[in-house]
């Protein structure tokens, strides 16, 4: 669909209930143990004819090891004859914040968001992967290496020092919960009579702690996150409220 002009929207963070955490320095350094996967966003819409080629795009991505791919859907084509029965009013809300960041409130679907920073049409396989390769070469120096190990019923998240060219002093730790896939049979509006299955639909986001360029841990219940019905998840580090991304890490086995 063509990009839409809205009001301006106000992104608030989704504080929904977390996991209880604690920060404990690290006595060494988990940058030589993690590569850095890159964050691909998909902001989608049942209600958006040009949508499905990129679903099923974000899917083939999903299965790259070096990358947390997200599915995003959208509200504001519900109008349009069929609501879309996984949009939130977040992921609307966090597109824009996107938008604004950039400043080029271009917003529309299908749209693919690298490591929060660039946007392509998010069925454009060449774009995204032209996305990721300039998304990586610009936040080179600003990464930040993310490992996740399992103890009992603790997963216990580990985070590096920033490199002496970061150029972010703090960054919040987000957590994301999602459904790995997720079939939808659409009755009505553009894709009336099409069952679409979605990859890594986002179901949470809430922020779990702060890192301020030290190494840190972070503990998280794995019994908590896994009573929440969900069977996929990962950890962004944000800078700002829809800054760049320099930090991800997959969760697995919830």
């Amino acid at each position: 669909m063509k990009p839409i002009k809205f009001r301006a929207l106000i992104l608030t963070a989704a504080l929904a209930a977390t996991p209880a955490l604690a920060m404990i320095p690290l006595a060494g350094s988990a940058k030589a143990a993690s590569a850095f996967p890159v964050v691909i966003e998909l902001f989608t819409s049942q209600g958006c004819s040009s949508c499905p080629p990129a679903d099923a795009l974000l899917g083939k991505l999903a299965k790259r090891a070096d990358a947390v791919c997200l599915t995003l859907p959208v509200d504001y084509w519900d109008h349009l004859g069929w609501k879309d029965t996984l949009a939130s009013p977040a992921n609307s809300k966090r597109q824009w914040a996107y938008a604004r960041s950039r400043g080029d409130r271009s917003v529309y679907t299908p749209q693919v968001v690298v490591n929060g920073i660039a946007h392509v049409t998010g069925h454009d396989a060449l774009a995204i992967d032209d996305a990721i390769a300039k998304v990586r070469q610009n936040i080179a120096h600003d990464q930040v290496a993310m490992t996740i190990e399992r103890s009992g019923d603790i997963l216990r998240l580990r985070a590096g020092a920033g490199d002496p060219g970061n150029r972010h002093s703090e960054a919040t730790f987000w957590l994301v919960l999602y459904a790995q896939a997720v079939d939808v049979a659409i009755k009505r509006g553009e894709n009336a009579g099409k069952k679409i299955r979605y990859f890594n639909v986002v179901r949470e986001m809430s922020p779990v702690g702060m890192w301020h360029g030290k190494e840190v841990s972070i503990e998280l219940s794995q019994r908590d996150l896994a009573s929440r019905g969900h069977d996929g998840g990962a950890v962004l580090l944000q800078a700002g409220p829809s800054g760049p991304i320099i930090g991800a890490v997959a969760l697995s086995g919830l």
